[in-house]
């Protein structure tokens, strides 16, 4: 393990928010830099220098991504003593090669992982092959990117053929849903999930409200944030 990782923060024991692992007690660990610029982007101190999302605010890089070896990222993650890591950004599979040796040593300690991930990436075959499972959040046209910067087919096209992947697009309301159903249909996604967008708990429980009753006529899942529930916008650290 030789190459560091660039942090943003490490943090837990705390609670999976989001999708099929809702409420796990877990570990996260929060890599730095996207390639995408969502406005409504809810870790923008990953990544946005210079004042792009909706708050208008320019955060500063020399405070907020921090190069750390492998083997001390390793160390603190296993102190927290949780069953699941999550890894999430910012954008994980931008620099994907560095997380082999850390998803090799936290596996072999029996941690299962999960990598949060904005579909714009396959996965390299390392990851796949150390069980990572990948969840998915293709972004809609809301969130004020291109189609072609947020929709990357052979990307999609890889992630949607493994075992375990699951698909999670943030809503605002019912109309977004035939948006996330042309994705799904020209890609044949499974596991479907819709999380309302929102970053206090009233948001979420607004329109999560509105999102719901088409969200299982579609034959989809629906998923709360419970971090944004029970945490409301606070940071983690």
């Amino acid at each position: 393990m030789t190459q560091d990782l660039v942090v943003n923060e490490i943090f837990g024991p705390t609670v999976q928010g989001e999708g099929q692992s809702l409420g796990r007690r877990c570990a996260f660990l929060r890599l730095g830099g996207c390639n995408l610029s969502c406005s409504w982007c809810d870790t923008p101190y990953t990544w946005d220098w210079t004042g792009a999302g909706d708050s208008g605010v320019a955060h500063d890089p020399r405070k907020e991504l921090h190069r750390r070896p492998v083997e001390d990222v390793v160390a603190e993650l296993l102190e927290f003593n949780t069953g699941l890591i999550v890894i999430s950004g910012g954008e994980p599979l931008g620099r994907q090669e560095r997380l082999i040796p850390l998803v090799t040593a936290l596996t072999e300690r029996g941690r299962e992982i999960e990598i949060e991930t904005n579909g714009t990436h396959a996965a390299h075959p390392e990851l796949i092959a150390a069980g990572v499972r990948f969840n998915v959040s293709p972004k809609l046209s809301h969130s004020g990117d291109t189609l072609q910067r947020r929709i990357v087919p052979d990307a999609l096209t890889s992630l949607s053929a493994l075992p375990g992947s699951t698909f999670k697009f943030v809503c605002q309301n019912i109309r977004d849903l035939d948006e996330v159903a042309e994705i799904v249909a020209s890609f044949n996604l499974s596991s479907v999930w819709i999380m309302p967008i929102g970053r206090t708990a009233d948001d979420v429980a607004k329109h999560m409200g509105e999102l719901a009753d088409a969200v299982v006529e579609r034959g989809w899942n629906l998923t709360t944030r419970l971090h944004t529930l029970l945490w409301g916008d606070k940071r983690a650290v």
